[in-house]
């Protein structure tokens, strides 16, 4: 018997489950059988978890796709002169 309840299952009534008094013979054992497990709660959680991954995936492209347009738009705005220039003048002659 590996389960608790295996005995019952069995239809061997232990002693101390039968009233005093009660012919063990006369006893029936009535088994309760479980309903089936109703998928729908497991099934619809995961469409909702998947549908919510999806979203946050297009989220996050359209964010990148919006960022890129946004840079490559003000690259080209920007003028082309524009930027940090250093001159180094040198002199002519070994006079110090």
């Amino acid at each position: 018997m590996r389960t608790p309840d295996a005995q019952v299952r069995a239809g061997h009534i232990p002693a101390h489950l039968i009233p005093n008094g009660t012919d063990p013979r006369t006893v029936v054992v009535v088994h309760h059988h479980a309903e089936p497990r109703d998928w729908t709660g497991p099934i619809l959680l995961v469409a909702v978890a998947g549908a919510g991954s999806v979203g946050v995936v297009l989220t996050l492209c359209l964010l990148l796709q919006v960022a890129a347009t946004t840079a490559t738009a003000l690259a080209a705005a920007a003028p082309a002169g524009v930027g940090l220039s250093v001159s180094i003048k040198t002199r002519k002659g070994g006079k110090r």
